[in-house]
């Protein structure tokens, strides 16, 4: 099954114009079963939706996951993810991460036509020492769950391509597809996925195309997992 994450920067592009409609269409040109957003909420207030819910609905056959804990924010902390025709949650789940700034991770465990798969989605910190804090939070939140194929997807923030992976290391393989942001230029791979033993990567990249260069400042990446549940 194909997964991807993808930060639409609330559905701010490089034009600086704010069109949800265009980030849609990517996010329907990357073939995903599930696809996982950050800064899909605006950041003051009660967060409504960068994004709205009625737009994905009208224009792709994606669902959002009902994370949000009010009537008008997609997901929670920004985070969200959509699920297409084939798959469905069975459970979800919201982790608060440490941090200066508030961060958090959203999780649904969802039913696919390969299986089981635990999905978790979160945007990482700007500073190095907090993003290893907020990686072992949801490293432990996981370790407490049941043994299931697992996919961390997002925004990592993570400049190097060989460091700052410490928490995750023994427990996940951690995948940057290539170099996702500046979408104009892109110099670094902060976008990743990191999967558990039990999740199998076949081959993963960046869309590059030039709707992608234009409706976001980052690059959505997508991976092709094989899952196996024993």
């Amino acid at each position: 099954m194909r997964l991807a994450s993808y930060n639409i920067r609330k559905c701010l592009g490089t034009d600086r114009r704010r069109a949800p409609g265009r980030v849609v269409e990517v996010i329907n040109g990357l073939g995903a079963d599930v696809v996982v957003l950050q800064e899909a909420d605006h950041r003051l207030g009660p967060r409504p939706a960068a994004l709205p819910a009625s737009t994905i609905s009208a224009y792709s056959d994606f669902r959002p996951v009902p994370l949000a804990e009010n009537d008008v924010s997609l997901g929670w902390h920004g985070n969200a993810i959509l699920l297409g025709p084939q798959v469905r949650e069975t459970r979800i789940e919201r982790l608060e991460l440490p941090g200066l700034e508030p961060r958090g991770a959203v999780m649904a465990e969802v039913e696919t036509e390969e299986g089981p798969l635990r999905v978790v989605g979160t945007h990482l910190g700007l500073l190095r020492r907090y993003r290893l804090l907020q990686m072992q939070a949801i490293a432990e939140a996981l370790e407490g769950q049941p043994p299931m194929p697992t996919a961390i997807l997002g925004d990592f923030n993570e400049w190097s391509a060989h460091g700052g992976m410490e928490p995750l290391n023994g427990r996940f393989h951690v995948h940057a597809p290539g170099l996702s942001y500046h979408a104009r230029r892109p110099v670094a791979g902060l976008d990743r996925i990191a999967l558990n033993d039990t999740a199998h990567l076949l081959r993963a990249g960046v869309e590059k195309g030039e709707l992608a260069q234009l409706a976001s400042d980052h690059l959505p990446i997508w991976a092709e997992v094989a899952l196996r549940p024993d």
